[in-house]
């Protein structure tokens, strides 16, 4: 199968590999940055600087591709699989939760004797068993669900502030934080970066940063704001891109987050500069998916949420000093499946693991070595399993099938086949499905037995664990809950997949906004009610068995009824008898 790769580490010169002490490995990825949202990428009003001097010192992925969203990139990118493989299909309603017995990135290197640590955005699961810390992750410094200011936030966070003093996950305990999240984010992985340790790192930093909404300091967004941001002032090659209300509120805003993403780059570069880190360090750069706004793409077509270039081609650069040179390009395709081997590979470290992605180390250091083709394939669309054929693309080494179609929740679609050139075409402006019809059922061939192979598993949504020691009380979200007819909208409606760790006394705290009357938890046996009065929560105790249920929760309160925002469970002991 050619999308399949064994962990077959590639033998490299000892020259590559061979060091005094483990490289360090430092991965920045920011969140709905595309891949006209850079200086370096010929974007002539936003500035980045320091991204753009890393640019010119390290090797460019020119063709690099990602999922056309977070959850899915993240899953790849932290595994080697393909994100079908890991169980996480989508970013929300208990789909992005990554299957616990799916290996790490950071566990690989930690049981080789590296300090990992996570500061940002995870996106994989916010309960036990799927945190960051219980991924391999020893020191952990993250935000909830798929960023600030969405149901994953705490029942008392302001939306309308999330991005300044957020309330964080600390190592598995809330932490109120002060300052901007990118600021609090880089000021957390610098203090792991420049800690004295006789041991390498693994730093994972992962920007929330310029997801919506739009919050910067004002100082960012002000000169942008000035500006003429509308399609005038950009170069014109490629696909256009502007719409006829145009927010360049929102750009000038995107922008102002992004540079302040540059000046926190130069924060993590100076912190290895001034500890003599920089050569022995490995720095990662990339971007989760396409711009998630409408604005500049570089000219390619469309963005986030498709699988057309402008939403999963994105930037990313490879520094390492040391055994690296930089300032070249590599052509080749390649993709978020490939980073944790090459990384894994360079670090010296033979997991013995399978996966989908393949080391592109010898590419890195130039040396001659054989690179079979292949052909990379992306797909997502809402829902809780995916469909086949439903809004793939297939990228082959010349050419890219795109089924673009179904999309949308629900969506009622029928496929629609288009060929391009990507080499000759890197807007994707001429379709050649019709000429090269040999071509389309080659690529569909080979996309139809990924497809079978890397969902044999099932879907199966891996259950959050509630009265454990690892982690209690256990606050569930809207983010995680699943149904028919879950959602974040006020009246949503869902329920969550969870295990009950131990038998005993639970204290369940009901959230909702407004003066409670009344709070319902039904199980998958039983039915729990507590008439009592509160504004925005109110409590009861419930004796609930251990084994795996299914959990709802509604609240009455003074304008109706209405499913909870959040449902807290905390483990009290054994029930009273």
């Amino acid at each position: 199968m050619r999308w399949l790769l064994s962990a077959l580490i590639l033998a490299l010169p000892v020259s590559l590999l061979a060091a005094d002490t483990p490289p360090n490995v430092l991965v920045v990825i920011t969140d709905d940055q595309g891949f006209g949202d850079l200086g370096a990428h010929g974007n002539p009003i936003l500035k980045t600087p320091n991204l753009d001097t890393f640019a010119k010192e390290s090797v460019w992925l020119k063709n690099f591709y990602v999922s056309p969203v977070c959850s899915p990139t993240r899953a790849s990118l932290l595994t080697g699989l393909y994100n079908y493989r890991t169980g996480v299909v989508d970013t929300y309603l208990g789909r992005s939760l990554m299957r616990p017995d799916v290996k790490t990135l950071p566990q690989h290197l930690a049981a080789t004797g590296y300090r990992t640590g996570l500061f940002g955005k995870w996106h994989l699961g916010d309960n036990y068993p799927l945190r960051p810390e219980d991924r391999g992750f020893q020191q952990t410094l993250w935000s909830a669900g798929g960023g600030l200011a969405q149901p994953s936030d705490p029942p008392d966070a302001d939306p309308k502030t999330a991005y300044f003093d957020p309330v964080l996950k600390q190592n598995g305990a809330a932490v109120k934080t002060k300052g901007y999240c990118t600021d609090v984010f880089t000021s957390a992985a610098v203090k792991f970066i420049t800690t004295e340790s006789d041991k390498s790192f693994f730093a994972f930093v992962a920007f929330n940063a310029p997801h919506a909404p739009y919050q910067v300091p004002d100082a960012f967004a002000a000169k942008y704001a000035k500006l003429d941001l509308t399609e005038k002032n950009f170069p014109k090659t490629g696909q256009p891109w502007t719409v006829p209300k145009l927010n360049t509120d929102e750009i000038a805003k995107a922008y102002g987050m992004i540079e302040n993403i540059d000046t926190n780059f130069a924060a993590l570069m100076r912190a290895l500069e001034d500890k003599k880190l920089k050569d022995n360090t490995i720095v990662v750069f990339l971007t989760d998916n396409g711009p998630g706004g409408v604005r500049w793409n570089a000219g390619l077509r469309n963005r986030k949420g498709t699988v057309y270039e402008g939403g999963i081609r994105v930037p990313c650069y490879v520094r390492y000093p040391a055994k690296v040179r930089g300032g070249q390009a590599i052509d080749t395709p390649l993709a978020h499946i490939d980073i944790t081997p090459t990384l894994l590979e360079l670090c010296g470290t033979n997991s013995g693991a399978a996966f989908d992605g393949r080391s592109f180390a010898r590419q890195l250091a130039n040396t001659p070595g054989n690179w079979p083709g292949r052909t990379l394939f992306v797909q997502w669309h809402r829902g809780d399993e995916p469909e086949k054929y439903r809004a793939f693309a297939a990228r082959g080494p010349k050419y890219k099938l795109v089924q673009s179609a179904g999309v949308a929740p629900n969506a009622k679609w029928a496929p629609k086949y288009e060929l391009f050139d990507i080499a000759a075409d890197p807007f994707e402006e001429k379709d050649l499905a019709a000429d090269k019809p040999e071509e389309v059922a080659q690529l569909k061939r080979e996309y139809e037995a990924w497809f079978t192979d890397v969902t044999k598993k099932g879907f199966e949504p891996p259950r959050i664990v509630v009265g454990s020691e690892k982690e209690n009380p256990v606050c569930l979200s809207r983010q995680d809950w699943r149904g028919p007819k879950a959602g974040w909208n006020a009246d949503s409606e869902g329920h969550w997949e969870v295990e009950i760790a131990r038998a005993g006394r639970y204290k369940v705290t009901f959230h909702a906004p407004g003066k409670l009357e009344r709070g319902t938890m039904s199980t998958s046996g039983e039915l729990f009610d507590v008439q009592a009065k509160g504004t925005d929560s109110i409590s009861m105790e419930a004796n609930l068995p251990a084994g795996s249920t299914r959990l709802s929760a509604n609240v009455t309160f003074d304008k109706g009824n209405r499913a909870v925002t959040h449902l807290t469970l905390e483990y009290l002991g054994p029930a009273k008898k």
